[in-house]
């Protein structure tokens, strides 16, 4: 089969007289292959495989672009990276590998592109096409991939027992991919995965996190979270998630399933937004049930206090995943301990509330909207058009509120320099005082979020608390 199609960009003949150049064979395999038959679009990584040096074959690419990229060497891997244009390319000599028990890290040797498909993890990653003069264009397909793209089957090159077991993390990469491309995968493959689960832990956390980020940024990371809870894979890695699996019941009194109703809101939050952070949000939002169920015989099933106990929880997942504790570990918290809160609001849409709300979640008040609607898994009808109804309110009032009283980002319009000079202090409680009884009055709309209301306010408050007026 020929895709001289697919090489219609002017790098794969720099590439291809490049390695005549310098005598060798060289190959463009993997996910461009795959992509471009399955019309995905423009690939922005390419790699090539070169029977040879792949660093050597980098290097006279280079030579032959114009404006002679940047190789980039990475001499333990035996690889070179350049970029020409807006494309990645990465170049690699063919190898064959062999692994031990204890590491993922292959013992690599020179090796044919037979070798080099076989070490491949699918059949539809194993496929190359040929970048000689002579047979430009050839698909070289071993394993059938092509007929696996179009079944939609994931399926290992080898025996999949040894596949996954030499290098734990393709278990990952062949949930990741069952999800992003809507793929099965195929039987043998998934049974042997449910046996290597365990092998999971050789793999690093940082690598783990890569391939849960592309789960969740996929259109429904359902499918793969529900794949990795049926491996046994999750167990391992988000454990937090597997305790929110299955249903108690006491007395008659049941409650949900929160693990199937958290993918629910995450497939819901997909449809909304491709911020993978607020995806994590929706994963996390309800791990703070599992440690918090109680029953009681008035009430039946209660989670109180489990978005606090959820974020806390954050921290420490985000920690042990080695996942950043930056901002965005604090976004996921603050979203985590106030997913429930337009929830309860919505039931009574007060100024005052609005106001709280668009203060505690400032910049993110949008964020927690899409969050608690995306909340909504109620399979009754006239319970959903309520609940979205209601949130339709809050949105209207949070947009009313803050052209009024401009509270996102609050700032005081009393400074503490300004309290200070009033009363004629020097650093002391009583300026916080007067500041927190302003920020009070301001959002439970006792006064308006002005100077001139805020300076009585502080008058009130400094001669509440036996403070003199500066004669100055």
């Amino acid at each position: 089969m020929y895709n001289k199609e697919a090489l219609d960009h002017p790098i794969f003949k720099i590439i291809s007289q490049s390695a005549e150049e310098i005598g060798v064979d060289a190959y463009v395999i993997g996910g461009f292959v795959r992509d471009y038959i399955l019309n995905r679009g423009q690939h922005k990584d390419i790699d090539i495989v070169a029977i040879g040096s792949g660093i050597a074959l980098a290097k006279q690419v280079a030579k032959n672009i114009p404006n002679r990229p940047k190789v980039q060497i990475f001499k333990t891997y035996g690889t070179a990276m350049l970029r020409y244009e807006d494309i990645e390319i990465e170049f690699v000599g063919a190898r064959k590998e062999s692994y031990t028990q204890e590491s993922r890290n292959p013992i690599v040797d020179s090796g044919t592109l037979e070798d080099d498909q076989n070490r491949r993890d699918f059949t539809i990653n194993a496929m190359a096409i040929d970048l000689s003069s002579s047979n430009f264009g050839n698909l070289l397909d071993p394993f059938n991939g092509i007929n696996d793209l179009e079944a939609k089957i994931i399926r290992t090159p080898l025996d999949p027992d040894i596949t996954y077991s030499d290098d734990p993390l393709r278990m990952l990469r062949a949930i990741r991919f069952a999800t992003q491309l809507d793929f099965t995968i195929e039987s043998t493959s998934l049974d042997a995965i449910s046996k290597n689960n365990e092998r999971i832990k050789i793999i690093t956390n940082e690598r783990i996190v890569v391939e849960l980020n592309k789960i969740l940024e996929s259109n429904k990371p359902s499918v793969g979270f529900i794949l990795l809870e049926q491996t046994g894979l999750l167990h391992y890695i988000l454990p937090e998630l597997t305790a929110l699996k299955g249903i108690d019941e006491k007395e008659g009194q049941r409650h949900k399933d929160n693990f199937y109703h958290t993918l629910e809101v995450v497939d819901n939050i997909a449809k909304h937004t491709n911020d993978v952070w607020l995806r994590w949000a929706a994963l996390l939002h309800d791990i703070g049930k599992a440690p918090t169920k109680k029953f009681n015989k008035k009430v039946g099933w209660t989670f109180h206090g489990h978005e606090f106990e959820g974020s806390k929880m954050v921290y420490h997942l985000f920690k042990r995943l080695k996942m950043p504790l930056n901002d965005k570990m604090k976004f996921v918290q603050k979203m985590v301990f106030m997913s429930s809160r337009p929830i309860v609001l919505a039931q009574d849409v007060t100024d005052s509330a609005v106001r709280r709300l668009v203060f505690d979640a400032g910049d993110y008040v949008d964020d927690l909207m899409i969050l608690c609607e995306a909340d909504i898994t109620t399979k009754n009808p006239n319970k959903f058009k309520k609940y979205h109804n209601n949130f339709k309110l809050v949105r209207e009032k949070i947009i009313e509120v803050e052209e009024r009283d401009q509270v996102r980002n609050f700032q005081p319009p009393i400074s503490g320099e300004e309290i200070m000079e009033a009363f004629n202090l020097k650093p002391s409680r009583e300026i916080g005082v007067i500041k927190e009884a302003i920020k009070e009055a301001i959002l439970e709309g006792h006064i308006p979020n002005e100077h001139s209301a805020a300076y009585e306010l502080m008058l009130k408050e400094g001669k509440r608390l036996g403070l003199k007026i500066s004669d100055c």
